[in-house]
């Protein structure tokens, strides 16, 4: 087998692929909302519920049990083994007879993830230099517009041809596939073989924790990229039910708009973001990290509460592909940021403790607190159609709040990125 030193692109294509494949089996339930939600009679808050909490229930927990198990064990095979169970439970949403099994399921694909994910980036961050760092993690950041993108589409076609069930049981399969060929072909790096001063010690876990609030760039990135996240978890889980509902999209077609226009733009922004922050860095100039994001969130969320809010559904879906070709570039920007301010002992845990935050408050309490709005709005006699593009348009407007944070974290960054990360 090669050394690890002669594979890193090999490790980013196939960590970046199973990364798609885990969101592709996180939010393809998106996607299939409307005909689950005929079939089992659900509330848009039952639907948030089902599309993001029960994903975050016990990953939260587990996920740090198990970055820490990744701080000191082989990665390697705790993310083959993770994609192996969260493609099972995946598949299993697709055998279920009702709501409570379901939800079971959706608990189970977030159990799977809590194993498998925590330690991808620890691993790509061995495979490459901290000056290159960034752009490699910005390219294992395209999974979610790339996941959202095959969600929909190929999710929505489908379920419209063959049921809803089938499109759980086929995204299932390709988890089993690179599973294998991870374990097969992608070697286990040497820690912090591109770092200065590593240690062979694991610092607890309080210490990596700490280090969030302390230093003043990870607090304010955190903050940021939490409050953006329960934004985008929230709105993405709602649109392609708000195309039907509002203006009578077919499944294929709502969930065609949701991965085409509304996903895949972001893929140009994620890697395109990060390539160019590497370049300013390598000119003395580290706040790009946290400008770009910044300057992006405060366009996205007055532009979004704009499109959503439309009668025009040419015009609505046109300005919606522009917020997402700039809405997302804090994700690789803000991962990356954060695994260069981290030892090498540090990273699975740093991972986890951010997915744990994510996977809660973003993907748990995005959809949930947008379909609660949205319930609400209805309530009040709003047309259902209406009252979610409102709940929508109130939920855009926090990436503002998001902006700021990014502001006041690049006022720092350069003096904690000079710092020494195992202090």
């Amino acid at each position: 087998m090669l050394s690890p030193k002669e594979r890193p692109r090999l490790a980013l294509i196939l960590l970046t692929a199973i990364a798609t494949v885990g969101f592709i089996d996180r939010i393809v339930m998106n996607v299939l909302v409307v005909p689950i939600r005929a079939e089992f009679h659900l509330s848009d808050t039952q639907i948030g519920l089902l599309g993001g909490l029960a994903f975050a229930v016990l990953n939260v927990l587990l996920g740090l049990v198990f970055a820490r198990m990744a701080e000191r064990r082989h990665r390697i095979s705790l993310i083959a083994v993770g994609t192996l169970l969260w493609s099972l439970a995946t598949a299993s949403c697709g055998l279920v007879g009702g709501v409570a099994q379901l939800l079971a399921a959706r608990i189970g694909v977030g159990v799977g993830e809590a194993v498998g994910l925590p330690a991808t980036q620890s691993v790509l961050s061995d495979y490459f230099p901290r000056e290159k760092r960034v752009t490699a993690i910005s390219g294992l950041n395209l999974a979610p517009p790339i996941g959202a993108f095959i969600a929909g589409t190929a999710g929505g076609w489908i379920a419209q041809s063959y049921g809803w069930r089938h499109a759980f049981l086929i995204a299932a399969v390709p988890g089993f596939l690179l599973a294998l060929l991870l374990a097969l072909l992608v070697a286990e790096p040497r820690r912090g073989a591109h770092d200065r001063g590593g240690t062979a010690e694991t610092p607890p876990m309080t210490l990596v924790i700490a280090r969030f609030w302390r230093w003043p760039t990870m607090r304010h990135l955190l903050i940021g990229s939490t409050i953006a996240s329960m934004v985008g978890f929230g709105l993405n889980g709602f649109l392609t039910v708000f195309l039907s509902r509002r203006f009578g999209f077919s499944l294929v077609a709502a969930g065609t708009v949701n991965g085409l226009v509304a996903s895949l733009p972001a893929v140009i922004s994620i890697l395109g973001s990060g390539w160019v922050s590497d370049r300013l860095a390598l000119r003395g100039n580290r706040r790009g990290y946290a400008l770009i994001p910044a300057v992006t969130l405060l366009v996205s969320a007055p532009l979004y509460a704009f499109a959503i809010t439309r009668d025009d559904p040419d015009l609505l879906v046109g300005l919606v592909a522009v917020c997402a070709l700039i809405q997302f570039t804090y994700l690789g920007l803000t991962a990356g940021t954060i695994q260069n301010m981290l030892g090498p002992r540090m990273r699975a845990t740093g991972f986890a403790f951010t997915g744990m935050i994510y996977s809660l408050l973003g993907g748990g309490f995005g959809p949930l607190l947008l379909g609660m709005v949205s319930d609400r709005f209805a309530g009040h006699g709003i047309e259902p159609g209406h009252a979610l593009a409102y709940a929508m348009a109130v939920a855009a407007l926090f990436y503002a709040w998001a902006g700021v944070h990014y502001l006041i974290a690049a006022r720092t960054i350069e003096a904690d990125l000079a710092r020494p990360v195992e202090g």
